[in-house]
């Protein structure tokens, strides 16, 4: 039976390491929205205002994503999440 106990007590995260978890996810998030060209955030204020003009979203709805492709390629792409129905 203590092997089971054990099992679990090996298993179950600390408050530090979840923090450390949070703070990696957190600094990820940062890395990415600083790599981000300069025009990105006009950009996808404007495709925002021009989706509102025909459903309500809320703007963390949207989100748009700069990737390169190949040496002269860049893709965006650009996923707004709306339910079907609303």
């Amino acid at each position: 039976m203590s092997g089971i106990f054990t099992f679990w007590r090996a298993n179950k995260k600390t408050s530090a390491s979840i923090a450390k978890d949070r703070l990696q996810v957190l600094v990820a998030h940062e890395r990415s929205a600083n790599q981000q060209p300069d025009w990105m955030p006009k950009m996808q204020r404007e495709i925002l205002e021009v989706i509102r003009k025909y459903v309500p979203i809320a703007s963390d709805d949207l989100k748009m994503e700069v990737r390169n492709e190949g040496e002269n390629v860049s893709v965006i792409e650009i996923n707004v999440d709306y339910p079907i129905g609303k």
